[in-house]
């Protein structure tokens, strides 16, 4: 990089093509939004048999297609904003030193030496003779001290300013050659096959890309406005609808995961961030999984000790377990899950199922997973569900199924929209004997379960506040509960099912309204009363408080 060069460069010009790859990306996500909320979904709703089944399967891929678009695209708006913002700070530092050189009477060469006049110290008999130094960037302890005993024994005081001026012109061209050294491999890097289908692999490559573009443009993203420090979803859903539309798709770029994680946001910006994890993840983890040897067939075999022979893994198996089994498992365990989301996802529309939002999604540990049916942030009624023990990734596809039919049983009612959640959202016991019997996982769990609750109010779009409605099964029970007993629950009922305990002894505790049942918009910013709620079990299956 060299003066010429960075001096020419046009900050705004590669915004302005970041703000067109921006409406690309625009224009794909609607695009897949219409695919995936009117068309498909009419289909599913209006049309069976083989020939509906087809256009549906090529709907979905051209879908995909559209969303891959998408997530790329944005990929390069942020890209290209990043290089600008880093380059751009390089052509600052460049123009204000070569506006105090001047100013000092000083003359830049192009090679970035600098030329100074004749000058002389307070006291000397006469000027020195002025002359041309070149500075370095970036100099080590000991080179910066030589530097200044050259300064102070020079003759002539514009030597001093030269030497400045000429480090300050190399820092700022070092700066830029950076940047440009490292952005140039990560734009490279953002381009997609040339082919009609959106594969695992593709995906996979979009994950990498995401690392490689947040990576070198930390600079940029810490420059945008920060998600608040432990704020509570209202402060969440403000920081959010502050932000530009570049600073938003920057953030849904750069750190979808974290940005799909905020309680607060609308449910379709987290539903867009969460797809995006789900759907990159996915691909790796397929990647992996086929990369890894399968099983061998022979794994068993006879051996005989004593008496009678004995039914043993064969060498070959227990080779292959040592290896790869941990890893085998834990893959196909995720992908089973993600799998399960993706066909909810497909589903929408079949026999009036609404749209699928993903409020949550991470694969690790255990796993994390928050699906509504229909957009709570417009719905008239919302219904969350806590899982319970020995629920994870790999089997939401249960738990998802049983929100369905509460969506299905809820609408049928007619009585206001419904949106029905499935909230593993919290690390659940594993093992009913081993696990369950202690507080700590409902006690973990309750806080993140009432931000969620507290983040539907603060992303919701209607006027009118919704009919909410806890429902929890088995140690999910425990969760809602402890959420009670920590803070304020955010419900207007509360359901319990095959309770093991709820860690209150009063259903007042539970935080509940009396009264008559509430109607849509008369949610708990304006309950009139508080209403009977049955707690029905403790721990020994007894009842703890039953008002009436």
């Amino acid at each position: 990089m060299d003066i010429k060069t960075l001096q020419a460069f046009r900050q705004s010009e590669y915004e302005e093509a970041a703000d067109g790859y921006r409406a690309v990306a625009d224009m794909a996500r609607t695009a897949k939004d219409t695919l995936d909320g009117r068309i498909s979904m009419g289909v599913s709703a209006r049309l069976q048999g083989e020939a509906a089944s087809t256009a549906l399967d090529e709907l979905k891929s051209l879908s995909g297609n559209f969303h891959y678009t998408q997530v790329e695209c944005g990929l390069v708006s942020t890209a290209l904003n990043a290089f600008a913002f880093d380059v751009g700070a390089a052509k600052r530092r460049l123009d204000v030193a070569l506006a105090d050189a001047q100013a000092a009477g000083c003359t830049v060469n192009p090679d970035g030496s600098v030329a100074f006049p004749a000058g002389a110290k307070p006291g000397a008999e006469k000027a020195a003779e002025g002359g041309t130094v070149t500075g370095s960037a970036g100099g080590t302890a000991t080179s910066d001290a030589i530097e200044r005993q050259a300064i102070n024994i020079h003759p002539n005081p514009n030597y001093g300013k030269a030497i400045e001026f000429a480090n300050r012109i190399a820092d700022a061209l070092r700066e830029a050659s950076d940047a440009d050294a490292k952005w140039a491999p990560k734009l490279r890097a953002l381009k997609a096959d040339d082919d009609l289908m959106v594969s695992d692999a593709d995906w996979a490559d979009a994950q990498s890309d995401m690392a490689g573009v947040e990576q070198a443009g930390a600079a940029y993203r810490d420059s945008l406005p920060q998600p608040p420090k432990d704020g509570t979803p209202k402060d969440n859903a403000a920081w959010w609808k502050g932000l530009t539309a570049e600073q938003q798709e920057a953030w849904l770029s750069l750190r979808p995961a974290a940005t799909g994680a905020l309680d607060g946001l609308p449910a379709t910006v987290r539903d867009e961030a969460n797809r995006t994890v789900l759907a990159e993840r996915r691909g790796q983890y397929q990647l992996e999984l086929a990369s890894i040897p399968e099983p061998p067939r022979n794994e068993w075999t006879w051996v005989t000790t004593g008496r009678a022979p004995v039914r043993v893994h064969t060498d070959e198996y227990m080779e292959w377990h040592r290896a790869y089994n941990d890893r085998y498992e834990r893959l196909n365990n995720s992908l089973r899950g993600m799998n399960a989301i993706q066909a909810r996802i497909d589903r929408s529309g079949e026999r009036g199922l609404p749209e699928a939002y993903l409020l949550g999604f991470s694969a690790e540990g255990n796993g994390r997973a928050i699906v509504a049916n229909g957009n709570p942030d417009t719905a008239d009624h919302q219904a969350v569900f806590v899982p319970g023990t020995k629920s994870n990734l790999s089997s939401i596809n249960g738990d998802i199924n049983r929100m369905e039919n509460v969506w299905r049983a809820a609408e049928g009612a007619n009585n206001g929209s419904v949106s029905t959640i499935t909230w593993l959202g919290y690390d659940a016991p594993q093992d009913i004997v081993k696990d369950s019997p202690f507080s700590h996982y409902a006690d973990d769990g309750a806080p993140a379960y009432n931000r969620f609750l507290d983040g539907l109010d603060a992303s919701r779009t209607s006027d009118t506040d919704p009919h909410r409605t806890a429902i929890g099964h088995s140690y999910g029970t425990t969760v809602i509960g402890s959420a009670a007993r920590q803070g304020d629950l955010n419900a207007d009922d509360v359901v319990l099912a095959g309770s093991p305990g709820v860690q209150v002894p009063k259903a007042e505790q539970l935080d509940v309204p009396k009264g008559p049942r509430l109607e849509p918009g008369g949610g708990r910013g304006h309950r009139p009363g508080r209403r009977p709620v049955r707690t029905r079990w403790n721990r020994l299956g007894r009842p703890v408080d039953e008002p009436q």
